[in-house]
C-alpha cells in the first residue's frame, strides 16, 4: 500500500510559511484538498483508480441511487465529467447504468458485485491515506475537523 505523503516532506521554505496567504481559509483547503487529492490519488493508483472514480463508486455504493446528474451536482464536477468516470466505472464492471423508473430521462447508477468488491479496497487505501495525513492530529482533532469541513462543504 503506499505510504501517505508526511508532512514533513512538503518541502515548504519557512518564510513562504510565514506569508499572508498562509492565513487565509481559502488557500489553505485548497492546499490541503491538493495534498489529500495527491496522497489517494497514489495509493488508489495500485488500484488504477483516481479520487474522482472513487468518490463516484462511494456515493454509488451507499445505496442511495443516484442518478448522473446528482452524482455530478455532489461531487461539483461537470456533467460530462461525469459521463467519463461512469462510462469507465461501466467498462470495468464496477457499475452499471438504469433508466429512472421515475424519469425515463433520467440513469440511475447502482454497483455491480464487482464494484462492491473494489470500493471496499479502495475505502481500505483512502482510509490508511487519511490516517497518514492526519497523524499530526488527535482523534478529538480529527473529529473537530470533520465537523467543520461537513459544515463549510455541504452546508
Amino acid at each position: 500500500m503506499t505510504t501517505p505523503l508526511p508532512q514533513d516532506a512538503l518541502g515548504l521554505a519557512p518564510d513562504l510559511r510565514a506569508s499572508d496567504l498562509a492565513s487565509e481559509p481559502v488557500f489553505l483547503m485548497a492546499r490541503a484538498s491538493s495534498l489529500g487529492s495527491a496522497s489517494a490519488n497514489r495509493a488508489l493508483g495500485e488500484l488504477d483508480l483516481k479520487v474522482r472514480h472513487y468518490s463516484a463508486l462511494s456515493l454509488v455504493c451507499s445505496d442511495l441511487h443516484p442518478s448522473q446528474r446528482e452524482l455530478s451536482r455532489y461531487l461539483v464536477l461537470d456533467p460530462s465529467q461525469i459521463v467519463l468516470i461512469v462510462d469507465s466505472l461501466e467498462r470495468r464492471g464496477a457499475v452499471v447504468r438504469r433508466t429512472d423508473p421515475n424519469d425515463r430521462r433520467s440513469k440511475l447508477i447502482e454497483p455491480t458485485d464487482e464494484g462492491r468488491e473494489l470500493y471496499r479496497r479502495a475505502r481500505a487505501a483512502v482510509d490508511h491515506c487519511t490516517d497518514g495525513t492526519l497523524a499530526p492530529l488527535s482523534e478529538d482533532e480529527r473529529a473537530t475537523l470533520l465537523d467543520l469541513l461537513q459544515r463549510v462543504a455541504l452546508g
